[in-house]
C-alpha cells in the first residue's frame, strides 16, 4: 500500500544542534606547521621557542620573538626607533611607495623591517639588529641600512658585540640605488667593527637571499643559522637557467652551505641562546 507523502510531514522541529553558540578559536591561537602539517597551539610554539615539536622546523618568526628568545627576561632597550623610510624616487608600481608603507607600518605595528636593540644574553651584554620579513618581505632598504650602522657605532662605542640577525627577501627594489647603497655601507661599518677589536656574530635565517647575502649577513667573525635555513643571492630558477645545469640537492640549504665551508655553525633555535652566550664568553676573554 503506497502512503501519502503528508503521512511524512514535519510537524514540529526536533532535535538539532545548534552553531549559533559555537565559540571559534581566536586568530593565532593555532597554527599548522608548514612542513608536517600537524597543528600547532601557540602556548606550545612560545614553549618549544617557535619550533615544531613534532619534526623539528623552525618556523618563521620576528624581532619580538627573538628578543624573547634571546634577551634575558625579555628585558632590552630599543634604539634608533623613530627612523622611518622615506620616498625620495616619489616611486609607483600596482600603488604608491608612500601609500605601501603606510599599509605595512599600520599592518604590522612595525616602523621599517629592522628593529635595533641592546640587553644581556645569560649576563652577557649584547647589541642587536634584527630583521622582520612580515615587512615588504625583509626587505633592505635605507632605514636597515641606517640601523645597522648606528647599531655597530654603538657596539664600537661601548665595546658591546654585535648580533645580527638575517631574514630578508634582498634589496627593497623601491628605493632603488639607495637600496643597494647599503650593501656598501654596512660593510665598510663592519670593517671598523674588526678595527675595533668588537665581535660579530651573523645569524642567517629563512630566507636570507640577494643583497643582504652579499653583504653584511656573511661577513661575521662567526656566521651561524638555523636548521634548513634558505640562504641564497639570486634563486635556484634563475641559477638553474644561467648554468643550463640542475642543481644539486638540498642547494642553499643551511646544510648545503655549512658543508661548503660558508657557514661555521648550524644551531636549533631551542639551543641558541646558550651557544650564543659560549661564544660571547670565549670572545670576551
Amino acid at each position: 500500500m503506497e502512503l501519502p507523502m503528508a503521512w511524512f510531514k514535519r510537524e514540529s522541529k526536533g532535535i538539532t544542534t545548534s552553531t549559533e553558540d559555537k565559540k571559534e578559536a581566536p586568530d593565532g591561537v593555532w597554527n599548522k606547521c608548514p612542513n608536517c602539517k600537524r597543528p600547532l597551539h601557540y602556548t606550545e610554539q612560545v614553549e618549544n621557542q617557535y619550533v615544531c615539536h613534532y619534526c623539528g622546523y623552525h618556523l618563521r618568526i620576528g624581532s619580538k620573538e627573538y628578543f624573547s628568545v634571546l634577551f634575558d627576561n625579555n628585558e632590552f632597550t630599543e634604539l634608533f626607533s623613530n627612523l622611518r623610510s622615506g620616498d625620495p624616487l616619489e616611486f609607483v608600481d600596482t600603488k604608491k611607495y608612500s601609500d605601501r608603507l603606510k599599509e605595512t607600518q599600520a599592518k604590522t605595528g612595525l616602523k621599517d623591517a629592522i628593529r635595533a636593540a641592546h640587553g644581556k644574553v645569560d649576563g652577557q651584554p649584547l647589541m642587536v639588529a634584527c630583521m622582520d620579513f612580515n615587512f615588504i618581505g625583509g626587505s633592505m632598504g635605507s632605514v636597515v641600512g641606517e640601523k645597522i650602522a648606528r647599531s655597530i657605532d654603538y657596539s664600537i662605542q661601548n665595546k658591546v658585540p654585535f648580533l645580527m640577525i638575517s631574514k630578508s627577501g634582498g634589496a627593497r627594489m623601491m628605493e632603488a640605488a639607495f637600496s643597494l647603497m647599503q650593501m656598501a655601507k654596512t660593510s665598510a661599518k663592519l670593517a671598523l667593527l674588526g678595527q675595533a677589536g668588537v665581535p660579530y656574530i651573523s645569524l642567517l635565517t629563512d630566507p636570507t637571499t640577494g643583497g643582504v647575502t652579499a653583504s653584511y649577513a656573511m661577513l661575521g667573525d662567526i656566521n651561524i643559522a638555523e636548521p634548513g635555513a634558505l640562504i641564497g643571492f639570486a634563486g635556484p630558477r634563475v641559477i638553474k637557467e644561467t648554468i643550463k645545469k640542475d642543481l644539486p640537492k638540498g642547494f642553499q640549504t643551511a646544510e648545503f652551505l655549512q658543508e661548503k665551508g660558508f657557514l661555521d655553525f648550524i644551531v636549533d633555535r631551542r639551543e641558541m641562546k646558550e651557544k650564543l652566550a659560549s661564544f660571547l664568553k670565549m670572545m670576551a676573554n
